[in-house]
């Protein structure tokens, strides 16, 4: 009697399903993707997933990181195809990359907390990248990185050669100074100055957060959800009342934001 073949995984049969969709007799649509035509797909998915982290939903987050693994076979499926690397030198890569930057863990290094482990990982970080003969300190940041997360890993890579405030006063300062001189170029009429000026207050604004420890990206993405949630109760309440928002005055909008920031409390 013949022993009985192992049971296939559903990771190598997600990778055997993509390769077969890219080859003769697969899918046309898939046969014509590359790297550049699935970047939109990828950023898409990723986001997808954080909405389901926002929204505490086990089932929606199950099914978008098996959308968002999709996308990384996929992209691991044509590098093949070129002979450039396949799903499981990623997985080679990224399992070394564990190994190395967990040396308390896989090594003898010893720490005593959360934050130790942060600084050794940072630490074994620039010297990986130190190694590959990166021209500046703030080489690999993706370019394409939401821009107040990217701003954040400037400010972070920036701080770690030394170049940061002592403490949070300095960013607060800095918003100030940065919101006078965005008052001066308004009033001064220079559009090219107010934009300048506006981007300069907006990366002060990210340094402050990273200062207080608060996700940018987390922070903004709820404050437009609680705006969206008051603007909702500020049309129900108009449509009780029997007018159209769009037709009320700026004091009724206004008495109308009131209520509803009062009601969400």
């Amino acid at each position: 009697m013949s022993a009985c073949k192992p049971a296939m995984s559903e990771f190598e049969r997600l990778t055997q399903i993509i390769a077969k969709l890219r080859q003769q007799g697969g899918c046309p649509w898939d046969q014509q993707q590359n790297h550049r035509s699935l970047r939109p797909y990828l950023l898409e998915e990723a986001y997808e997933v954080i909405e389901a982290l926002d929204r505490g939903d086990a089932e929606a987050l199950r099914s978008e990181l098996g959308d968002l693994l999709l996308q990384i076979v996929f992209h691991a499926q044509i590098a093949a195809e070129n002979d450039q690397f396949d799903i499981e030198d990623v997985a080679r890569s990224i399992n070394e990359k564990l190994v190395h930057r967990h040396p308390h863990v896989f090594g003898d290094a010893e720490v005593t907390g959360a934050s130790e482990v942060v600084a050794n990982w940072e630490k074994l970080k620039s010297e990986e990248q130190a190694n590959s003969q990166r021209g500046s300190a703030l080489d690999g940041i993706p370019a394409g990185l939401p821009a107040l997360h990217r701003a954040t890993k400037v400010q972070k890579k920036a701080a770690r050669v030394g170049f940061d405030w002592d403490d949070a006063s300095g960013p607060m300062a800095k918003i100030a100074e940065e919101l006078a001189e965005l008052r001066e170029a308004f009033e001064s009429e220079d559009a090219e100055a107010t934009e300048r000026e506006l981007g300069d207050l907006l990366f002060a604004i990210c340094n402050l957060t990273r200062f207080l420890r608060i996700d940018s990206e987390s922070a903004l993405r709820e404050a437009v959800s609680r705006f969206e949630t008051r603007f909702a109760a500020m049309e129900q309440a108009a449509c009780e009342q029997g007018k159209c928002i769009a037709e009320m005055s700026l004091d009724e909008l206004e008495e109308l934001w009131q209520q509803a920031k009062a009601e969400e409390q």
